[in-house]
């Protein structure tokens, strides 16, 4: 009779532990980043129930979910399925695209700094959107176009600088900051270029909002991160690989350049779409992602809480907006504009005291 032990592999993959043994395999996930998940979920409900229930006409959580499935009254109907839901969908799909194309960025950097709004894909967007704003003199759907093309430009024209020299983090984001300084530019002078009006839209598409978000938008930004975010998430145990560095992920089988370039543009289009709905809302994809990993303390770019938080954190900025400041009509890139300043000095002051340690 044959005692021999049946062999077993350990392997640590994107957080969990999975254990090979003989023709079996078993799965252990992370309690922590499980419990994070749950809670986050938790969390993102309750947010959806008060968005969806308080304001200027309360409605219970039953009048809510009769309106949902068609058997509401006529107002409830018009205040849940006209206003209150294309809103809320459009904040949750454009916070989780944000998040984890921040996620994505700061994974491939090796940077916290590497968020598309930092490096210059999102600035890239305004451009595009300017560009039409101001000299096309276009509609809501070619402007929605322009940002799209704008940020995907600018993220051809970084990878392309950035390429001659190897996809290096550091140089990414020093290379992103310069274009986004010049984009910056270019934006201030379309400004100085257009009639009153004009100036006008263009700043307020700039100030990043949710307002007047309709079914449009909101099942334009769905069917995005419908489309984007499952090969984001089938592709995060490569991302994790290329956080190990060049070296050991090409020792273990992985086209590093290939699978870079697959990753940045999912990130590069997660942001672009989310910018051409909303226009650019600042600071989601920069703490959201590093909210999620620090929650979790998950070694690899933990991609759904990220997607989870970022939908919290805007959904929740937006209600916050809403309610605390009415009747004032405030832009929610406001708010995370507020937000988001405050946390990138806390982050600077952090990692200066870890350099000095």
């Amino acid at each position: 009779m044959d005692t021999t032990p049946e062999p077993r592999v350990t392997r640590v993959i994107s957080g969990r532990v999975v254990r090979f043994q003989g023709g079996r395999v078993s799965l252990r996930i992370q309690g922590r980043a499980v419990a994070v998940t749950v809670a986050l979920v938790v969390t993102l409900a309750t947010v959806m129930g008060i968005s969806l229930t308080t304001g200027d006409f309360e409605l219970s959580i039953g009048e809510v979910l009769q309106a949902l499935v068609g058997k509401g009254s006529g107002s409830a109907d018009f205040i849940v399925n006209t206003l209150r839901m294309p809103r809320l969908v459009t904040a949750l799909c454009v916070g989780a695209a944000l998040a984890v194309s921040g996620a994505i960025l700061q994974s491939l950097t090796g940077n916290s700094l590497g968020s598309p709004d930092i490096i210059g894909f999102t600035t890239g967007s305004a451009t595009g959107a300017l560009v039409v704003i101001v000299v096309v003199n276009g509609s809501m759907t070619q402007i929605a176009f322009g940002a799209l093309a704008g940020g995907l430009a600018t993220a051809a024209a970084i990878y392309l600088l950035v390429f001659s020299g190897g996809l290096l983090g550091f140089r990414l984001v020093v290379i992103g900051i310069g274009v986004s300084a010049l984009l910056l530019a270019v934006n201030s002078y379309l400004i100085t270029r257009a009639t009153w009006q004009e100036a006008l839209e263009a700043q307020a598409w700039l100030l990043g909002s949710l307002g007047n978000r309709g079914w449009d938008h909101a099942n334009a930004i769905a069917i995005a991160v419908t489309i984007l975010l499952p090969p984001a998430f089938g592709l995060a145990r490569r991302l994790s690989m290329v956080e190990m560095g060049d070296d050991t992920a090409t020792a273990l089988g992985l086209d590093v350049a290939r699978s870079r370039l697959i990753l940045l543009g999912i990130s590069v289009s997660l942001a672009a779409l989310a910018t051409a709905v909303t226009g650019p809302i600042l600071f989601v994809a920069l703490a959201a992602p590093q909210i999620a990993r620090r929650l979790t303390r998950s070694s690899g770019p933990a991609l759904i809480p990220s997607a989870l938080m970022g939908a919290v954190l805007l959904a929740g900025s937006d209600l916050a907006v809403q309610r605390i400041f009415a009747p004032t009509l405030l832009p929610v890139g406001a708010a995370t504009g507020t937000i988001g300043g405050l946390y990138l000095i806390w982050l600077l002051i952090t990692e200066s005291r870890k350099s000095r340690v």
